[in-house]
């Protein structure tokens, strides 16, 4: 299967009154990422640091059946080597770092799926909002048989916890919105989607009033309470998963619609 088409359409930008908004633009796919659009969300992060006249800035995605279904999985057809799997976690490591250290308050509106890494997109912003249709989790211990990075399971358990990190990935379930809520992968939850866009307005123009240094500078004393662990702590997992058969074995069962069947190798 070739990789999917990425265009400027993929990933929508725009900034008014000192709000700017990143909307995937994948309906079609769930809003699934390529690397391209991973790619893009870091410039526009970059791009923010750099225009002080930026304030906020809200994240969603097109349509009300997903924010974000992780990344598109026909990209790791690709893969052929151990480096591949090392790259391809490194990359995202680098896009969600960029992402979490964006100098503005970063607002996710959540409608629909928010999974894998969508989730992991998610859990790097300050601010997250749901509504009623919103599940969240990593469900990749019955999809693919891959695993997290030492990044994103730093990250997830800094904000939910050891135990709830585990749970969401063994179990491989989404949690619906007022779980998501109870256990702080959401902030609060409204009704729809018109609710979610008015209400992610009001949040980024309320943050957009206040004093950009004391936002700033809560971001960053937050980020250096939480340890990180590095790339290379994390290599032989990645590898331990991503060069396995089962991994093989998950991919091509995703892609054709059944059941795959795992053999713990």
């Amino acid at each position: 299967m070739n990789a999917p088409t990425t265009t400027n359409e993929d990933l929508l930008y725009s900034v008014t009154d000192g709000i700017a908004r990143i909307t995937f633009n994948r309906p079609q796919a769930r809003n699934a990422m390529t690397f391209a659009m991973y790619d893009r969300m870091a410039e526009i992060c970059q791009e923010i640091n750099a225009d002080r006249s930026i304030k906020a800035l809200i994240m969603t995605g097109a349509g009300d059946k997903a924010f974000a279904s992780g990344t598109d999985i026909s990209q790791f057809r690709a893969f052929k080597t151990a480096q591949d799997a090392l790259d391809y976690e490194a990359r995202i490591d680098r896009v969600l770092g960029t992402l979490e250290q964006c100098r503005v308050p970063v607002i996710a509106a959540i409608a629909g799926a928010c999974t894998g890494g969508g989730a992991g997109i998610a859990a790097c912003c300050d601010i997250r909002i749901g509504t009623e249709t919103t599940r969240m989790g990593f469900p990749i211990a019955r999809t693919l048989g891959n695993c997290l990075s030492m990044s994103n399971v730093s990250r997830l358990t800094a904000l939910i916890g050891a135990a709830r990190v585990k749970d969401l990935i063994f179990t491989a379930r989404l949690v619906d919105a007022p779980e998501a809520v109870s256990v702080g992968l959401l902030g609060e939850v409204v009704d729809d989607l018109a609710a979610l866009d008015r209400r992610a307005d009001e949040v980024a123009r309320l943050l957009a009033s206040h004093a950009p240094l004391t936002l700033n500078a809560t971001k960053q004393a937050v980020a250096r309470l939480q340890r990180r662990l590095t790339q290379d702590e994390g290599e032989d997992l990645i590898l331990m998963c991503y060069t396995s058969q089962d991994f093989r074995e998950g991919l091509d069962a995703f892609l054709n619609k059944r059941a795959p069947q795992w053999r713990g190798e």
